[in-house]
């Protein structure tokens, strides 16, 4: 293929993109496309092509801007944030009812009162981690990098975690921005005061094999705490299309509280909406974390479609993680 059919193959592959909505995906390709011309094409025949496709990369970013605004997520009157917390607050012990009523309310868009909740749980050392973690991703959530950050500083100075918690929270933020493409190394904390106090096991051990194995099975741990499970930032589930063909869907974590996490379906993915459905068992389960690929299955606990916030239109989805 000379590179001026392949460059035609790109743009086109970059509008089917943009027209069924996949703007991340349109974008990456357009970029390509203006890299092959830059380099390939003589700049007084190519210049002008460069220009239109800059044109709609800047385009696209106006409109994702649009969708991932936080500032378009409607504040929802104290009634209604109370009725979302009660209805989806199903645990008879009070402390993981109000961790259900604050992951309910962030699914709806409804961040701040989120952060409220999941504040009021630091006071409760067994959920205190879990709690924190969601704090971190509500932040994230709203494009708030920096209040993620100086929530990290603010509770390294209090001293509210020990050194084991506090350590896997500046791990589990740090993975974060690396996600986003942010390398930054955070402050460490002090343990001199606590090593005497507890000894400090890593994540990793919660495995049976070592995590520098690339594929690690879940632990046939029934009884696991919530702040011992690995962080999962994404999900992979095989489905069957068209002539039986399998492929694998990513859906992004949302949130997390131990062995169950959230998820975003975006409306586009037809055939996982008309699939999904509460009580489900989906087998084959990829969970990406940042230090491991863990194979399982899962039981879908809950599907709800958003109907208000950035992501209207989209579903939410629970998934239970069998072990």
């Amino acid at each position: 293929m000379s590179i001026k059919e392949q460059i035609k193959s790109i743009l086109q592959e970059a509008e089917i993109y943009r027209t069924q909505g996949l703007l991340n995906e349109a974008m990456i390709k357009y970029k390509i496309a203006a890299e092959l011309i830059e380099k390939n094409v003589k700049i007084e025949s190519g210049q002008a092509l460069v220009d239109g496709i800059t044109k709609k990369i800047e385009l696209l970013k106006e409109t994702i801007s649009k969708y991932n605004d936080p500032d378009k997520t409607p504040k929802m009157p104290v009634e209604i944030q109370n009725l979302i917390k009660d209805k989806f607050s199903f645990s008879d012990d009070k402390e993981s009812a109000v961790l259900e009523g604050a992951i309910a309310l962030s699914k709806f868009g409804q961040f701040e009162r989120a952060i409220t909740e999941f504040s009021e749980l630091l006071k409760n050392d067994s959920l205190r981690l879990v709690a924190a973690k969601n704090i971190i991703r509500c932040y994230f959530a709203t494009s708030s990098v920096d209040g993620a950050l100086s929530q990290y500083e603010q509770w390294l100075k209090s001293g509210i975690f020990h050194a084991g918690q506090i350590e896997k929270i500046r791990l589990f933020l740090e993975n974060l921005l690396k996600d986003k493409g942010i390398e930054r190394r955070l402050p460490l904390a002090d343990i001199t005061a606590d090593i005497s106090k507890e000894k400090v096991v890593p994540e990793e051990t919660t495995f049976e094999k070592p995590v520098s194995e690339s594929m690690v099975d879940i632990p046939e741990q029934e009884e696991m705490e919530e702040d011992e499970f690995l962080d999962i930032n994404s999900v992979g589930i095989a489905i069957t299309t068209g002539s039986q063909r399998r492929q694998e869907v990513v859906l992004d974590v949302a949130f997390q509280s131990g062995k169950s996490v959230s998820l975003i379906v975006p409306g586009r993915e037809k055939i996982l909406i008309e699939k999904f459905k509460v009580g489900l068992k989906l087998d084959d389960v990829q969970f990406y974390s940042p230090i491991a690929i863990l194979n399982g299955s899962g039981v879908i606990s809950a599907f709800t479609k958003i109907s208000s916030g950035p992501k209207m239109g989209s579903y939410s989805l629970d998934l239970k993680i069998f072990t």
